[in-house]
């Protein structure tokens, strides 16, 4: 039976990360401290988000008649398909922000990444849940993370 220390660094992890320091947790990640291509904070990420809800609520309004399970299949196509071909969205494009994958070497997410990513950010739990470092569950399942553009 899995027990509370099998399960620590979930649920002790922050929207921001529970390292001792900014400067550490980049330096695990492989990442810049600060400015292009360091981590994107929270509110960067609640604004591009909020952007690219208003544009599938846009489109469902359009075209299903404001339909919920449209605004959300939208929201998860449209994240898809901007992700994996171009590494941001709409709403991360006017936050400053782009989806890169951890690996050294490459800075294409890719659609199996960006599939996974996407469906992960619909069912929205895993988007909701941290690890220490500061990367959602959805995040993690697709070795990917957002940082600055």
């Amino acid at each position: 039976m899995a027990n509370r220390n099998d399960l620590g660094s979930w649920l002790e992890g922050t929207p921001e990360g529970n390292s001792s320091t900014h400067e550490e947790r980049a330096r695990r990640l492989g990442i810049p401290a600060e400015g292009r291509g360091s981590q994107a904070p929270m509110w960067r990420r609640i604004i591009g988000l909020c952007v690219d809800w208003a544009a599938a609520s846009g489109v469902s309004f359009l075209l299903f008649d404001f339909n919920s399970m449209a605004t959300l299949l939208v929201f998860a196509a449209a994240h898809f398909a901007f992700v994996s071909s171009l590494g941001f969205t709409i709403g991360h494009f006017i936050a400053g922000l782009r989806v890169v994958p951890l690996e050294s070497g490459t800075q294409f997410v890719g659609f199996v990444r960006g599939f996974i990513r996407s469906l992960l950010l619909a069912v929205v739990l895993p988007a909701a849940v941290w690890d220490g470092e500061g990367r959602g569950l959805h995040d993690k399942a697709a070795n990917t993370l957002i940082v600055l553009r």
